[in-house]
């Protein structure tokens, strides 16, 4: 501890005895000490930040000015416009969203017309320029088709056979080409044979486990042969698919599979867009 004296100051023993014993009590003691919160006040200063009625203390002004607006603003997203008992919001809502979706509809099919003239919206249906005879027939032969190809409607069926008819093809040979098209059309299960003639990048298929093969690469899942009345093909599992699997001799469907080809040969793998059906599983009545 430095003393200032003034020159000529008298100073006495007693005085200097003071100044050196108060250098050696002080002696080891840090000029600028660190300050501790007690158990009570961190305790109190939890409770304090966590309590709904606390939220917002020890900020300053300007934060807690702007955690009150967000708070505010929060509140009032939250809150309904119309705030009447008889709102018909949701119902205009949807009624604007269909409007606009009949909209874009009608703008493509008036494009797709340039292709396809029967797309033309304003086109009226080709059964109406059919003969009471033509129309007979096409009722009769979409009745047929209707059993023999799943998912499709009747009504669907005879309006694709009466533009064919309508544009100058035979009724056999309008039945034969809409058969086709119906069969081989995206999400139909189609026979293993005409995998390979499908010009698209995914195909339904279904049949029966005849092999499993162990896998040698970490991401396959399963890989083996499925077999139908038309043939066989290759499938694989990818372990990124996480799908469920399978058994010899089960009968499975693989519902959205992608194509691919090796040395000349197509063969189908299981995607995270595919999915696997076992029909033959959860028939507690048959086991």
């Amino acid at each position: 501890m430095s003393t200032k004296r003034t020159i000529g100051q008298i100073v006495s023993v007693e005085e200097l005895e003071i100044e050196h014993g108060d250098e050696e009590r002080f002696e080891g003691v840090e000029n600028d000490p660190e300050l501790r919160p007690s158990v009570e006040q961190t305790i109190q200063g939890k409770v304090d930040t966590n309590h709904p009625d606390g939220v917002g203390r020890g900020l300053t002004l300007a934060a807690e000015e702007r955690l009150v607006a967000r708070e505010l603003e929060i509140k009032r997203t939250r809150e309904r416009y119309d705030r009447s008992q008889g709102s018909d919001r949701e119902a205009q809502c949807r009624t604007a969203a269909e409007r606009v979706s009949v909209k874009r509809r009608r703008e493509f099919q008036k494009r797709a017309a340039s292709v396809d003239p029967w797309c033309d919206p304003d086109r009226r249906d080709p059964r109406e320029e059919l003969v009471q005879e033509q129309l007979a027939a096409v009722n009769q032969q979409s009745m047929r088709l209707e059993e023999k190809l799943n998912g499709w409607s009747r009504a669907a069926i005879s309006r694709r056979l009466a533009e064919r008819v309508v544009d100058g093809t035979s009724l056999m040979s309008a039945v034969v080409g809409v058969y086709e098209e119906l069969r081989m059309a995206p999400g139909q299960v189609i026979p293993i044979a005409d995998v390979q003639d499908v010009n698209r990048k995914e195909v339904s298929i279904q049949g029966r486990v005849k092999t499993l093969w162990e896998s040698t690469h970490p991401k396959i899942q399963q890989v083996g042969l499925l077999e139908d009345d038309t043939g066989t093909i290759k499938f694989t599992v990818w372990r990124a698919s996480r799908k469920t699997m399978v058994r010899e001799g089960e009968t499975v469907e693989l519902e959205s599979v992608a194509k691919n080809w090796y040395e000349g040969r197509v063969s189908v793998a299981v995607t995270g867009w595919s999915a696997i059906h076992v029909p033959e599983r959860g028939r507690w009545w048959k086991a």
